[in-house]
């Protein structure tokens, strides 16, 4: 039988696109308290059922399930040159490492023909051939067409021939792009890549008592525990506070904390650190849609993702990278010693006007806020609120001067003030207010 949180969520998903939602309205309709139906909205829109839209309200949304490209295929290859396949559709899920571009003579391009590459190509029959029997799909630019002889040896090979009417040069810079994004999204760092799994995961069932859990507290050295029921569906959390002072005959159902804030593992670690900082949490339980327990992530493995993903090497660059390449330190700072930072506003940084975009003045605002935590000690640090103005035009090739002060900064949470200067005058200003993940 279904609980109540998930009759909720079947509930919301069945609403049509584009209808508001309540707390008071769902506890109304549903006939559950309004803490249940509190719950289950903040999970739909953790899972991307509902958005809550500031001076609007929640809404039912149309859910984007996130596509993860891990690898890319020649037959993903296919919808973004938007092409069309000639021969070896059986190939399709296979996938590609690198391109080839058919620019030089057979007898030269045999050494960069490897196993899994795609040849870039025109109506070249000769190197079509050369690169199937060398284990290589093809593509042919231009809209041209091949022999049967080549189609019939994709199929037989079992690697695609594809055909688009786009040129070399700009499908190989889609393709290139395409590769890039992946980098992209692969380097963002999940749940699913940090979390303790089921098979390591200590937890208590409902019908344990509270001497169960003081043995395995005292086996563990842990003092917080996932509890489930017999289906191994998450019903609570048990912590030391639960049980101080109560008789140990108590079972678990009786003492624990109901509806514990839970995370998915397609979430980002990101978010993740987020909420943990915002509701003071040291563990958070792993679930599956139907509450059913997958593991448990500590605030530990988020401070430890974090750390590594700021030592990692840069792979593919994002727009912020661009943005935050830009933002170069003062060495000498100015004559109070204080942090000082400078920026040349480049040619793709302004509007349609010639100023500096306001997302980019935002991007180095934000640049600085982080590099100015790192050099106090604090480097797991989330910007939750920015109050940006934008007092004076900043011009293409403006040379900018940005001063950020620390105005206050605690356990977790810091604000600056952060101004820009123009020449020596005030072109813009920012308070930030960031939250700061320490280890406890």
């Amino acid at each position: 039988m279904a609980t109540k949180h998930d009759q909720i969520l079947k509930y919301i998903e069945g609403l049509p696109i584009g209808d508001r939602i309540s707390v008071r309205s769902i506890a109304k309709n549903l006939g559950v308290s309004e803490g249940t139906a509190y719950r289950a909205i903040k999970d739909a829109e953790n899972i991307g059922l509902v958005s809550t839209i500031q001076r609007v309200g929640t809404i039912r949304i149309e859910r984007k399930l996130k596509k993860h490209i891990e690898k890319l295929t020649f037959g993903e290859v296919v919808r973004i040159i938007e092409g069309d396949v000639l021969g070896g559709s059986a190939g399709l899920d296979k996938v590609l490492n690198k391109f080839v571009i058919g620019a030089m003579t057979e007898n030269a391009m045999t050494r960069y023909i490897t196993p899994g590459s795609l040849m870039i190509v025109g109506n070249r029959q000769g190197v079509q051939k050369l690169a199937l029997e060398n284990g290589a799909a093809v593509l042919i630019t231009g809209g041209f067409d091949t022999e049967n002889e080549i189609a019939e040896l994709a199929d037989e090979l079992e690697m695609p021939v594809l055909r688009t009417t786009y040129d070399t040069f700009t499908v190989a810079t889609m393709i290139n792009r395409a590769l890039s994004d992946q980098l992209i999204k692969k380097d963002i760092m999940l749940v699913s890549d940090i979390y303790t799994t089921l098979e390591k995961t200590n937890y208590l069932f409902s019908t344990n008592t509270i001497a169960d859990y003081q043995k395995l507290s005292e086996k563990t050295h842990h003092s917080r525990f996932p509890v489930v029921n017999k289906s191994l569906r998450l019903v609570g959390i048990i912590t030391a506070k639960d049980v101080l002072g109560k008789a140990e005959t108590l079972a678990m159902d009786k003492v624990m904390t109901k509806d514990p804030i839970v995370v998915k593992k397609m979430m980002s670690v990101a978010s993740v650190s987020h909420q943990m900082i915002w509701d003071g949490l040291e563990v958070m339980p792993v679930v599956e849609d139907d509450l059913s327990l997958v593991g448990f992530v500590s605030r530990q493995d988020v401070m430890k993702a974090m750390q590594l993903v700021q030592r990692q090497p840069q792979i593919a660059d994002t727009i912020s990278d661009q943005i935050s390449g830009e933002v170069m330190p003062v060495e000498d700072g100015n004559k109070s010693g204080e942090l000082q930072f400078k920026f040349s506003v480049a040619p793709q940084m302004v509007n349609s006007v010639g100023t500096i975009s306001f997302g980019v003045l935002s991007e180095i605002i934000a640049n600085v806020t982080q590099r100015t935590m790192i050099t106090n000690q604090r480097r797991n640090v989330l910007i939750e609120q920015m109050s940006l103005h934008y007092l004076r035009l900043i011009q293409l090739e403006s040379e900018l001067d940005i001063r950020p002060r620390v105005l206050e900064i605690g356990r977790r949470s810091a604000k600056l003030d952060i101004e820009v200067y123009l020449e020596n005058a005030l072109v813009a200003k920012a308070i930030v207010v960031c939250q700061v993940m320490e280890r406890t």
